[in-house]
C-alpha cells in the first residue's frame, strides 16, 4: 500500500531539516533489517557525494515506500538518538487500521468510510439502487488520473443521479489504494458569483489545512487569486495524489478557479465546461431518468415490496416522471408513509396542468412540478407554511437550524424536529458530516416552490444578525440584505446598511468586497453616503490587524450620518478607557477618490476604461493584466500577460480586444512586434475608421502601427528622453507623448509632426531636479490635457496654454491617468498599488497648495497655529481664524523679538545646522549639524564647545531637565546611537547601541526618568534615562514587524504627561500602552510618510502633515 497522506505531508513539510541533520548510513541498517529497503537501494544511496545528498536521495526513496517503511523510517530515529526529529514525525504516524485493511473486508470498508468522511463526500441515500454500468464507467475515466493530473467531467440533465453516482463510484477501496491515496475531497458549487466562490474555496482551504495541523491554520485568503495559489500549494505539495470533486458546476469562470494542475472530477450539466481548462480530459455521460426496472426498485425499496408486487400504478408514475431518480425518490417516501394512495398521486401527476419554469433549462420540470405539490399536500397545515418560508433561501446554499429558527421563530430544537421531518420525506437534504448540521433544498424543489409562492414570500427578523463567533452567523452575514431586499424591507435594510456595526462585522468576516458590492447592488434603496466611505477607505479594511472602522469614520465631513455614528460610538466607548481622536480640519482633508483598489501585489504601471465605461483594465510589475468593474472593483479576468513586467495596457475601439506593451520588448495584441528597447506604452486609436496602435519605448521614437499590416506605419522624433506615454485626441488627428525630458509633445497623427510642446518641468522643478512625465491625457472635447507628474496630476489648457489646476491623492509615483468615456471620472494608478477613480470637476477645482512635512505647532489655549513652508517656498501660519505668508529665509541666525534686531551671527559648524534650542536661563544656545558634532554656545560672548562623538548626523537632541543648574543633555543621531552628555564639561556621560539602522526620533517622557527611541529598523524602544538599559519594545521584531503595524519607518513620538501613553508616528499615527507595549489606536492619513507629531501639553491634540502635503489636525474624544 502506498505511503498514509498525512505521513506524505509530515515529511515533506520537514524535509529540509531531516536532509540537514540525519546520517543515512546509521539509518539505512536498521531499515534493511526491518526489511522495508534492500541492499541495492542502500548502496545507490552511498554513491552520493555528500552526506546531504544521500539524505535528501534516503527521503525521497522513502516517500515512494509505504506505511511500514515510514514506521521503520521513525524507529531508527529513535534508536539513534535523533528524539527531536522523531518527534516530529510522531504525529502523523501511519493508523493501524490502514495497515491491516488489506486482510480484512470490515477494515476495507472502515477505511473508504472514514476516507470519505473526511473529504465530505456525501454519504449513500438510505434507499439506493446501484447503476453499476454508470458506476464503473466513471471509475474506468478515474484510473486514467492514476499518474498524471487531469479532469472527469460526469454530465447530464438535472435529477439524474450525476452527484449520488460520482458519490457511489469513490467508494471503492481499490481506486483510492491505488489511485488517490491522499484522500478524496469533495466541494458542492452550484451556481454563485465570486464573492460566493471565494467564501467556497476558503472553506475548502481551511478544512485541507485543519487536516494538516490545527495548530498552525493560515489566514483565510481574500481573493481568488491567493485561494487558487493556496489551493494549487496544498493539493500539489500537501495532497499530491487525492481527489478534487466539484460538484454541479455551472460556469467556466468557476472551473478556472480550480486549474491548478491536479486531479479533478465535477458534476455539470454543460459537458462542454473543461473547453476551458488545460489538461487531459475524460467524459461519462448520464442519462436524464432511470430505466423503468431501476425505477420500479427504488418504489420497491421504500414501499418494501418485490418490484413484481407493485400495482400497475408503479409503472405509470414511473412513466410518468420519465423516470426522474429525484422524483421517484420523492413519490416513494410519500408512499412509503401513505402506502395506499398509488392512484392518488399518479392522479396528481395526470392531472395537473405542467408547464416549464424555465424553458432554457437542461432538465424537464414536468414530473418535478407534480411531485413536488404532491409531497407537500401531505404536510400538516403549520409545517406546509413554514416549508414554503423556504422560498426565500438562495441557491446552493445549506443553511444551520439556528438560521431558521430566527426565519420561524421557534426553539432551534423544535425546528430540528421539522428539518427532520422534511428530510424523511425527501423535501429537503442534510450534510451530516458538519456539525451542526446543515440544510439544503436541490435546486428543483427550489425553483418549484418560488413559482408556487411568488407572491407570499414573508420575512421575520425578530433580532438583527448573531455575533461573529456563532457558527451559524456566516450565513447571515453573506445573505441577510438578500433576503431583506426580496422581502421588500426598504427601511429594515436602510438602518442596516446605514450602521457602522454592520460594516465592521462583515468586512471583518467577508472582507470589503461584499460590502462595497452590496452598496451598489442595492444603490437604489440607499443613498451614496456610506457606499463613499467604504468606496474610499476599503483597501484600509484589507489591513491586518483589522482597523477601527470607528475611527475610520470619525474623518468623515462632521454633517455625515457616518460621522454622526462614529462620534456618539467613540463618546460611549471612551468612558471604558478606548481612545478615540477626531480629525478637527476636515475640510483641508477632502478625498476626491470614488473609489480605491488594490488589485496587484507591486507598482501598478498602467489602468484604462473600456469605451462603455463598464470595465478597468490595470497591469503593472506583477506581470499580469487585470479586469474588473469600475462600480465596485469586482475582478472579471486575469491573464498572464507577459514573462517581464507589464507597462501598459488599451482596448480597442470595440472593447473586444485588449493590448498590451511590456519590458520583454514585445506588444501583445493580434500580433507581436519589437521595438530596440522596452517599450512603455501603447494604445488604440479611438475610432476603427483608421484602426492604428500607438507606442512609444526608451528609444526616444513613438511609432504608428498599421493592426491590418503588422508593420511601423510610421515613426516620431523631437523627445531627448525615453518616451514613456502616448495618447490619441478623441479625434485621432493628434498624438500627445510624454517623457523623461520634462514635456508633453503633441504631433499631427496624418503628418507625424510636432505641433506643439508644453514644459513640464518649468512648472514643478526645484532648482534643476530631475522632472519625469510618467503620462498625458485628452479630454473628451480635445481642449484640456491632463498629466502624472510624481505623486500628482495637472491639468492644461490647450487654448489658453496654462495651467489651469493639479490634485494629489497618491502615495507614491502617478503612473497613468485617463478619463472615462463621458468626462465625469478620471481613473488613476500609482507605485502606492493603488487604483482611484476622481471626481473630474473635483480635480479641477482643487487647490494646487500643499504643505511641507517641517512644521511647527503652537497651544494656546483652544487656538492652534501651525506654521510650515509650501511648495510654493512660501511660510504658512495657519489658526483656525488667521491666515499669514511670509517669505523663508536660509540663514541661521539669532533674532530679538519683537524687533527682528540681529543679535549674533554664529560660525563654526561645517555642513547643515539641524536643531537649535536655549537653555532654561536663555544664556547658552545648543546646536547639532549634519557634521556630526553638537556645538554649546554662550552666543552673547562667542565662546563655544563642542561634543564629539557620533559618526553620523546629529538630527536632533534633548535636554534632561528644565532646571537651570541640570547640564545633561541626550543626543541621537543617524548612526543608530543616543549619547547623554554634560554640557558644562564636554564630557560624554553615556554611550547606547540602541538600534541597528538611523534614529529618526527620540523623546524624553515629562518625569526625565524614560526616553523612547524610533528607527529606520523598524522598532521602537523604550530605555532608562538612569542607567540607559531597555525596558520595552512596543512591538515584536517581526518579518513584517512594525513596517505592517505602521506602514513604514517609525520617526517621532511622545509621552503622555503621566508616563501611561506613547504616540508615534510612521505611515500612520498609533498610540500605544507603555506598560504593555500594546497599540491602542490608530490614524490613516490620506498621504503617508509622517515626519513629525506635534502634541499639546495635556496630550488630547496631535497635529502632523502627510507627505502629499495634507494638515491633520486630531482631537482626543473625550
Amino acid at each position: 500500500m502506498a505511503l498514509e497522506e498525512r505521513a506524505r505531508s509530515c515529511l515533506l513539510r520537514f524535509r529540509h531539516r531531516l536532509e540537514q541533520d540525519i546520517k543515512p548510513s546509521y539509518l539505512m541498517d536498521h531499515m534493511i533489517s526491518d526489511g522495508v529497503m534492500t541492499v541495492d537501494e542502500e548502496e545507490k544511496i552511498r554513491t552520493k557525494p555528500t552526506r546531504k545528498d544521500q539524505s535528501a536521495a534516503l527521503l525521497e526513496l522513502l516517500l515512494m515506500k509505504d506505511n511500514r517503511a515510514y514506521i521503520s523510517f521513525y524507529n531508527s530515529l529513535i534508536k539513534e538518538s535523533y528524539d527531536d526529529l522523531a518527534h516530529l514525525l510522531r504525529e502523523d504516524l501511519p493508523s493501524i487500521f490502514c495497515e491491516a485493511h488489506k486482510s480484512s473486508s470490515d477494515s476495507a470498508t472502515s477505511y473508504v468510510q472514514t476516507v470519505l468522511s473526511e473529504g465530505g463526500v456525501p454519504q449513500r441515500p438510505v434507499v439506493f439502487v446501484s447503476r453499476p454500468e454508470l458506476v464503473n464507467r466513471v471509475r474506468e475515466k478515474l484510473y486514467w488520473l492514476q499518474k498524471d493530473p487531469g479532469w472527469v467531467t460526469v454530465f447530464g440533465m438535472a435529477g439524474s443521479g450525476k452527484s449520488v453516482l460520482t458519490a457511489e463510484a469513490v467508494r471503492h477501496h481499490g481506486l483510492i489504494e491505488d489511485c488517490f491515496p491522499g484522500g478524496i475531497h469533495w466541494l458542492a458549487i452550484g451556481q454563485l458569483d465570486k464573492p460566493d466562490l471565494l467564501v467556497k474555496m476558503q472553506s475548502l482551504c481551511f478544512r485541507l489545512e485543519q487536516s494538516l495541523d490545527s495548530q498552525t491554520l493560515s489566514r483565510p485568503p481574500n481573493s481568488l487569486d491567493e485561494a487558487k495559489e493556496r489551493l494549487r500549494f496544498l493539493m500539489l505539495r500537501r495532497y499530491p495524489r487525492s481527489l478534487l470533486i466539484l460538484d454541479d458546476i455551472w460556469d467556466s469562470t468557476v472551473l478556472k478557479a480550480f486549474d491548478i494542475h491536479c486531479r479533478i472530477l465535477l458534476t455539470t450539466r454543460n459537458r462542454s465546461l473543461t473547453d476551458s481548462v488545460s489538461g487531459a480530459k475524460y467524459e461519462v455521460g448520464v442519462q436524464s431518468g432511470l430505466d423503468e426496472n431501476k425505477g420500479l426498485e427504488i418504489l420497491a425499496l421504500y414501499t418494501k415490496m418485490k418490484p413484481h408486487g407493485l400495482p400497475e400504478e408503479a409503472r405509470s408514475i414511473v412513466r410518468e416522471c420519465k423516470g426522474s431518480p429525484l422524483v421517484v425518490s420523492l413519490i416513494g417516501a410519500l408512499l412509503k408513509d401513505n402506502p395506499n394512495r398509488w392512484c392518488y398521486y399518479l392522479r396528481q401527476l395526470q392531472q395537473k396542468q405542467f408547464k416549464r419554469i424555465r424553458k432554457s433549462s437542461s432538465y424537464d420540470y414536468d414530473a418535478l412540478d407534480q411531485a413536488m405539490a404532491a409531497s407537500i399536500e401531505v404536510l400538516p397545515d403549520e409545517h406546509r407554511e413554514l416549508y414554503k418560508d423556504l422560498t426565500v433561501l438562495e441557491k446552493d446554499i445549506k443553511i444551520p437550524a439556528k438560521v431558521l429558527s430566527v426565519l420561524w421563530d421557534l426553539e432551534p430544537e423544535e425546528v430540528e424536529d421539522i428539518l427532520q421531518e422534511f428530510v424523511d420525506k425527501s423535501l429537503l437534504f442534510v450534510d451530516s458530516h458538519h456539525k451542526p448540521y446543515l440544510y439544503y433544498l436541490h435546486d428543483l424543489q427550489l425553483d418549484f416552490l418560488v413559482e408556487q409562492n411568488r407572491t407570499q414570500l414573508e420575512q421575520h427578523y425578530r433580532d438583527g444578525p448573531p455575533t461573529s463567533g456563532d457558527e451559524e452567523c456566516l450565513y447571515w452575514i453573506r445573505f441577510l440584505t438578500y433576503h431583506m431586499a426580496k422581502a421588500n424591507l426598504s427601511q429594515e435594510l436602510y438602518s442596516l446598511m446605514f450602521s457602522l456595526d454592520w460594516v465592521s462585522t462583515k468586512s471583518q468576516i467577508m472582507g470589503p468586497a461584499h460590502l462595497i458590492n452590496d452598496y451598489v447592488e442595492y444603490g437604489s434603496i440607499l443613498d451614496k453616503e456610506f457606499q463613499e466611505f467604504l468606496s474610499q477607505n476599503g483597501h484600509q479594511l484589507e489591513e491586518r490587524p483589522f482597523p477601527d472602522v470607528v475611527q475610520l469614520a470619525l474623518s468623515q465631513p462632521h454633517n455625515s450620518e457616518v460621522y454622526r455614528q462614529a462620534r456618539l460610538q467613540a463618546q460611549d466607548r471612551t468612558s471604558t478607557g478606548k481612545l478615540y481622536f477626531d480629525l478637527v480640519n476636515k475640510s483641508g482633508v477632502e478625498n476626491l477618490s470614488r473609489l480605491v483598489i488594490h488589485p496587484h501585489q507591486g507598482s501598478i504601471y498602467s489602468a484604462c476604461f473600456s469605451h462603455d465605461g463598464t470595465k478597468i483594465a490595470s497591469c503593472g510589475a506583477s506581470k499580469t493584466l487585470k479586469v474588473f468593474k469600475s462600480t465596485s472593483g469586482e475582478k472579471l479576468t486575469e491573464i498572464q500577460a507577459h514573462d517581464d513586467e507589464v507597462l501598459c495596457c488599451a482596448f480597442s475601439p470595440d472593447d473586444h480586444l485588449l493590448a498590451t506593451c511590456s519590458t520583454d520588448r514585445k506588444i501583445k495584441v493580434m500580433f507581436e512586434e519589437e521595438h530596440e528597447e522596452q517599450i512603455n506604452h501603447c494604445q488604440f486609436t479611438n475610432t476603427t475608421k483608421r484602426l492604428l496602435l500607438a507606442t512609444c519605448s526608451n528609444d526616444d521614437c513613438m511609432n504608428l502601427w498599421n493592426l491590418n499590416k503588422p508593420s511601423s506605419q510610421n515613426t516620431m522624433f523631437g523627445h531627448f528622453a525615453p518616451v514613456s506615454h502616448c495618447c490619441f485626441s478623441p479625434d485621432d488627428s493628434y498624438l500627445s507623448t510624454s517623457s523623461n525630458d520634462g514635456t508633453i509633445k503633441l504631433f499631427q497623427v496624418s503628418s507625424a509632426n510636432e505641433w506643439k510642446t508644453i514644459n513640464v518641468r518649468d512648472l514643478v522643478a526645484e532648482n534643476d531636479e530631475e522632472v519625469l512625465v510618467k503620462c498625458s491625457t485628452w479630454t473628451g472635447d480635445g481642449k484640456l490635457v491632463i498629466c502624472a507628474v510624481r505623486n500628482a496630476v495637472l491639468l492644461w489648457d490647450l487654448e489658453a496654454n496654462k495651467k489651469m489646476a493639479d490634485c494629489s491623492g497618491h502615495l507614491s509615483w502617478v503612473q497613468r491617468v485617463q478619463f472615462s468615456p463621458d468626462g465625469s471620472q478620471l481613473l488613476s494608478c500609482s507605485d502606492d498599488q493603488t487604483v482611484r477613480l476622481w471626481e473630474t470637476n473635483k480635480v479641477h477645482t482643487s487647490s494646487a497648495i500643499c504643505l511641507k512635512r517641517d512644521s511647527n505647532v503652537l497651544f494656546n489655549g483652544e487656538e492652534i497655529v501651525v506654521s510650515a513652508a509650501d511648495n510654493c517656498n512660501r511660510l504658512q501660519v495657519r489658526c483656525k481664524k488667521n491666515l499669514h505668508k511670509n517669505n523663508v529665509g536660509c540663514l541661521f541666525e539669532v533674532l530679538e523679538l519683537p524687533s527682528g534686531k540681529l543679535l549674533a551671527n554664529l560660525l563654526g559648524h561645517t555642513k547643515t545646522v539641524l536643531h537649535c534650542q536655549f537653555s532654561q536661563n536663555g544664556q547658552t544656545l545648543i546646536t547639532s549639524s549634519e557634521d556630526t558634532t553638537i556645538r554649546v554656545w554662550r552666543w552673547q560672548s562667542g565662546e563655544c564647545k563642542v561634543l564629539q562623538g557620533h559618526k553620523e548626523q546629529v538630527r536632533c537632541f534633548s535636554l534632561l531637565s528644565n532646571s537651570p543648574n541640570e547640564s545633561r543633555l541626550l543626543s541621537w543621531s543617524f548612526d543608530g546611537t543616543v549619547k547623554v552628555w554634560d554640557t558644562e564639561t564636554g564630557e560624554k556621560l553615556q554611550d547606547i547601541e540602541a538600534h541597528r539602522g538611523t534614529i529618526l526620533g527620540c523623546h524624553v517622557s515629562p518625569d526625565g526618568c524614560l526616553f523612547a527611541t524610533t528607527s529606520a529598523d523598524k522598532t521602537a524602544k523604550l530605555w532608562s534615562v538612569k542607567d540607559g538599559s531597555l525596558l520595552k519594545i512596543c512591538c515584536p521584531d517581526s518579518k513584517d514587524g512594525m513596517d505592517s503595524l505602521h506602514g513604514g519607518w517609525v520617526t517621532d513620538l511622545h509621552f503622555s504627561p503621566d508616563n501611561s501613553l506613547l504616540v508615534s508616528t510612521g505611515g500612520y499615527i498609533k498610540w500605544w500602552n507603555v506598560e504593555k507595549g500594546e497599540a491602542l489606536q490608530t490614524f490613516y492619513p490620506t498621504g503617508s510618510a509622517l515626519k513629525k507629531v506635534h502634541v499639546s501639553s495635556d496630550f488630547s491634540t496631535f497635529v502632523t502633515i502627510d507627505n502629499i502635503g495634507i494638515l491633520y489636525i486630531l482631537q482626543r474624544v473625550a
